[in-house]
C-alpha cells in the first residue's frame, strides 16, 4: 500500500512538473510571436493609378475596361463607393479613395464626360475637376509559402453590426469568460455525445484564433487541452480588444486557386470587391455565415446553401438585438451581391515575376510576405490588354496549331519604365518567362549597335560612307572560315550606310564590324545595356550570343533616350504597412553613347521602316505616323525579332518555338506584325525628329554618296555631324524646284 502511494506520488509529482513545463513553454510561445503574428501580411503589387484630367488620352472602352478590373460595379445611379453609372461617354463614378504614398485620394461622385477619344470634362458636385487618380489596380501579390494572405483592419474601423454580428454568433460571451467556456464545452460535447460523432467544437474565439495560429486541425483530446490552456494564456496577457481584432484579421474565409483568404477586409475584397467599411448588412452576414464551414457556404460555389446560412445569421442577429427585425427582414430579402466580374489580380505572372527579382535584389524573401509591404508599378492594364490582344491575334494568323511562343516587353522610353510584358503564349501561365529567361540569338536586332559605333567616329563614317555588299572570308582559329550571306542570297555592291542598316544586309554590316573592330562593337553593347556575357567572334555583328528580349529592350532603350542609359524599373515606391515611405526608385540616366551618333542611327532606323525590311509596319499604322525599328531574322528562321519606338513608347516582340526549331518567319513577316499591330492602338504620339546642336543636313546623291543638289538626280537630304559630310560632289548644279515631297525632306522642315 505504502508502495503503491509512493508510486502515485511520484507519478503526481512528474506529471505537475511536466503540466508547469508545458505551460512555461506554451506561455513563452504566446507572448514571444503573438504580436508578430499579428502582422505577419504579405506584399501587395498595385498597378499605376489610371490619371483622369481635361484632354486625356482616353476612350470609352479604356475606362470602362479600367473600371471594369477594379470591380466597380454597373448601377443605374452611383450612391456608393465602388459604382459606376455609365450612359455612353458619359461615366458617373463614385470612386473608392486610396492612401497613396504622401497623399490621399478622397472618395468622392465624379461625372467624367468624354469626347471621341479624350477626356472633354471632369466634375464634383458642380465644380470642375482639374486632376484625379483612380484607386490603382492590385495586380498581385508575393506571398508566403502557405499561401495565406490577408488585409489588416482595425477593430475602430470594422463596422459596429459586423463586429455586434460576429460576437452574437460565434461567442456572445466573450467579454466575460477567461479564454473559453464552460458552457460552450459542455454543450458540445452533450451534442457529440448524442450524434456518435464529433459535430460541434464549442470553441470560443480566443481558442478558434490559438487554433489558426499555433496548431493543427486535427481533433484530439491532447490538443483540445492544449487549445484551452493557450486560449487562457492568451487571455490573460492581452486585451480583449486585441484578441478580437486579430481574429477579426486572421480567420479563414476561402480560397482562390493556392491562395488561402484570411480576414474579413480581405474577404469583403475578393467576394464583394468592397472595402470592409463599405459592406452592406446582407454582405457582413454573409461573411460571419462562412466561418462555420468557408467551403460548405462558399457562396460562389454554393449559393443556395450560403444564401440559407446568410438568413440564419441574420435572424440570430435581430435575435439578440444586433439589429431590428425589420432590418434582419429587409437584409434577408436582398440577394448575394456578389462581385463575379473579371478578377485582374494574380492575372499577371510574367510582370509579376520581373518585380520579384528586382525586390529580391534589395529585400530579404522573408520580408516580402510578411511585412506588409505595398508595391507600386508603372504596370498599365490598358497596355497589357492591347500587347496580350495583338499577341494573339497575330499567333492566331500565323500559327493556328499553336507551335509558335512569342514574348514582348514594352517600355515608357523616356523614363525606363516597363508598363506591359508578355512571357508567352498562354497569359495567364506562371511557368517558363520568355520576356526574361528566353536567350536566344539576336539577328540583326543588334546591327544598331555595330553602326551606332561607326556613326561615334563622324571622321571615318558618316550616313553617306560608302560600304562594300560584297562577299568576304573571315579566319576563325582552330575552325571553318567564317562566310556570311545575305538573306535574299545577293550581293548587292557598293551601298550608303543608312541603306546597308535599312535593308539589313550582311554582308555590308559584317565588314564593317570588321573594320572598326569587335572590341568596339562589345563595347558599345554594355554601354547600351547588354550586362550578360557577349562574344568577341566575327558572327557577333550579325546577333551571334544570347539574349532575352529584356536584354534587347534595355538596348533600344538607350537608343531611343538618345543616348541615355537608363535602368529598366518596375517599381516606382515600396511602402510599409503603415502607409510610409520606404524606397522610391527615382529616373536614374547616365549618358553612355554620343547623342549626334545616336541621332543618325535614329534617322537610319527611321528609313528601316519608311524603304527597307521594315516596311511591313505601315500596314498597321498611319502612313503620317512616324516610328523607328530593327527587324531581326536568326539562322533557318528559328527566331523572328522586332524591336522600335514611336513618341511615346517603345516595344520589343519575339516569335520563335520552344525546340528551337524553324518558324519560317522572318522579322518582317513575324515579330514585325505583332509590334506595329500593338503601336497602332497603343502608341499616342509619332517619333518627332530633332537635330541637336552640332549637326546640319545636306544633299546627297544616293547611288554614289557623293553631295548634290536639291533637285538633282537621286538627291537626298541627309543629317551629318558637322565635319563629316562627304568631300566630293557630283557635277548636277542645284536648281530650285520647291523640294522634293517625299517624308525626308519634310524631316528636317519639322512637318512631322
Amino acid at each position: 500500500m505504502i508502495r503503491t502511494r509512493h508510486i502515485f506520488l511520484k507519478f503526481f509529482l512528474a506529471a505537475l512538473v511536466s503540466g508547469g513545463l508545458l505551460l512555461i513553454y506554451l506561455d513563452a510561445k504566446i507572448t514571444s510571436t503573438f504580436v508578430d503574428k499579428m502582422w505577419e501580411l504579405p506584399a501587395k503589387v498595385y498597378a499605376r493609378p489610371l490619371e483622369l484630367f481635361a484632354g486625356a488620352r482616353l476612350g470609352a472602352e479604356d475606362l470602362a475596361y479600367e473600371l471594369e478590373v477594379l470591380g466597380y460595379r454597373k448601377v443605374a445611379n452611383a450612391t456608393n463607393p465602388g459604382q459606376v453609372a455609365r450612359n455612353r461617354d458619359r461615366f458617373e463614378i463614385y470612386t473608392r479613395g486610396f492612401e497613396f504614398p504622401g497623399e490621399k485620394e478622397p472618395a468622392r461622385r465624379v461625372l467624367v464626360e468624354l469626347a471621341g477619344q479624350r477626356v472633354r470634362t471632369i466634375s464634383t458636385a458642380g465644380s470642375g475637376v482639374d486632376l484625379m487618380r483612380l484607386d490603382p489596380v492590385q495586380i498581385g501579390g508575393i506571398y508566403p509559402l502557405h499561401g495565406e494572405d490577408r488585409v489588416l483592419v482595425r477593430l475602430s474601423d470594422v463596422p459596429a453590426t459586423l463586429k455586434d454580428g460576429l460576437l452574437a454568433v460565434e461567442d456572445h460571451r466573450f467579454y466575460d469568460h477567461w479564454g473559453f467556456s464552460f458552457i460552450g464545452i459542455a454543450r458540445a460535447a452533450w451534442s457529440n455525445l448524442r450524434s456518435g460523432q464529433v459535430v460541434a467544437g464549442g470553441s470560443t474565439i480566443t481558442q478558434q484564433l490559438v487554433k489558426n495560429y499555433y496548431l493543427t486541425p486535427e481533433r484530439t483530446i491532447v490538443r483540445k487541452v492544449t487549445e484551452v490552456l493557450m486560449a487562457v494564456l492568451l487571455d490573460l496577457h492581452y486585451e480583449k480588444d486585441q484578441i478580437l481584432e486579430s481574429y477579426i484579421n486572421e480567420v479563414y474565409l476561402g480560397q482562390e486557386g493556392p491562395r488561402s483568404v484570411h480576414g474579413f477586409a480581405l474577404a469583403a475584397r475578393h467576394y464583394f470587391d468592397t472595402p470592409l467599411d463599405q459592406l452592406g448588412l446582407h454582405q457582413q452576414a454573409l461573411l460571419i455565415g462562412m466561418i462555420k464551414g468557408p467551403s460548405l457556404y462558399n457562396p460562389t460555389r454554393n449559393p443556395k446553401r450560403a444564401l440559407e446560412r446568410r438568413n440564419v445569421v441574420l435572424g440570430e442577429m435581430a435575435q439578440r438585438e444586433v439589429i431590428t427585425p425589420e432590418q434582419a427582414k429587409a437584409a434577408q430579402a436582398r440577394s448575394l451581391d456578389l462581385n463575379n466580374k473579371h478578377r485582374i489580380r494574380d492575372s499577371f505572372p510574367a510582370y509579376l515575376d520581373l518585380v520579384r527579382r528586382q525586390l529580391r535584389q534589395e529585400y530579404r524573401e522573408e520580408d516580402l510576405t510578411t511585412l506588409g509591404l505595398s508595391i507600386f508599378t508603372p504596370f498599365d492594364p490598358l497596355l497589357q490588354r492591347q500587347i496580350e490582344r495583338s499577341t494573339t491575334t497575330i499567333l492566331d494568323q500565323l500559327n493556328k496549331g499553336g507551335a509558335l511562343e512569342s514574348a514582348s516587353v514594352v517600355t515608357r522610353f523616356d523614363s525606363g519604365e516597363v508598363a506591359a510584358l508578355v512571357g508567352g503564349r498562354s497569359i495567364r501561365y506562371a511557368g517558363f518567362n520568355r520576356a526574361l529567361d528566353a536567350r536566344r540569338p539576336a539577328g540583326s536586332l543588334m546591327k544598331p549597335a555595330v553602326y551606332l559605333a561607326a556613326l561615334e567616329q563622324p571622321r571615318r563614317y558618316s550616313l553617306a560612307t560608302i560600304l562594300a555588299d560584297t562577299p568576304m572570308k573571315v579566319a576563325v582559329p582552330g575552325g571553318q572560315p567564317w562566310e556570311p550571306r545575305n538573306y535574299d542570297r545577293k550581293v548587292h555592291g557598293d551601298v550608303l550606310l543608312f541603306q546597308a542598316l535599312a535593308n539589313s544586309y550582311n554582308l555590308a554590316t559584317a565588314r564593317l564590324g570588321m573594320d572598326i573592330g569587335l572590341g568596339k562593337v562589345v563595347d558599345m553593347l554594355h554601354r547600351l545595356g547588354i550586362e550578360g556575357y557577349i562574344p568577341e567572334v566575327p558572327a557577333l555583328s550579325l546577333g551571334a550570343g544570347e539574349y532575352s528580349p529584356m536584354d534587347m529592350a534595355a538596348m533600344y532603350q538607350t537608343i531611343a533616350a538618345g543616348g541615355f542609359r537608363m535602368p529598366l524599373r518596375s517599381i516606382r515606391e515600396v511602402v510599409d504597412a503603415r502607409g510610409s515611405p520606404l524606397k522610391r526608385y527615382p529616373l536614374e540616366y547616365d549618358r553612355t553613347v554620343s547623342l549626334q551618333a545616336t541621332n543618325l542611327l535614329t534617322y537610319a532606323l527611321r528609313s528601316v521602316v519608311r524603304e527597307g525590311t521594315g516596311q511591313g509596319a505601315y500596314g498597321y499604322l498611319p502612313a503620317n505616323f512616324d516610328v523607328a525599328g530593327k527587324t531581326g531574322t536568326t539562322n533557318d528562321g528559328r527566331d523572328s525579332w522586332f524591336a522600335g519606338f514611336s513618341g511615346d513608347l517603345l516595344a520589343v516582340t519575339w516569335i520563335g518555338r520552344d525546340d528551337n526549331g524553324s518558324t519560317g518567319l522572318t522579322g518582317g513577316s513575324g515579330a514585325l506584325k505583332v509590334w506595329a499591330h500593338f503601336m497602332a492602338q497603343a502608341s499616342e504620339r509619332p517619333l518627332g525628329y530633332r537635330m541637336p546642336d552640332g549637326m546640319h543636313t545636306a544633299w546627297v546623291d544616293d547611288r554614289s554618296g557623293y553631295l548634290t543638289g536639291e533637285g538633282c538626280p537621286n538627291a537626298r537630304l541627309l543629317p551629318f555631324i558637322t565635319g563629316s559630310e562627304p568631300d566630293r560632289s557630283t557635277n548636277c548644279a542645284p536648281r530650285s524646284t520647291g523640294g522634293i515631297k517625299d517624308w525626308f525632306q519634310s524631316l528636317f522642315r519639322g512637318d512631322n
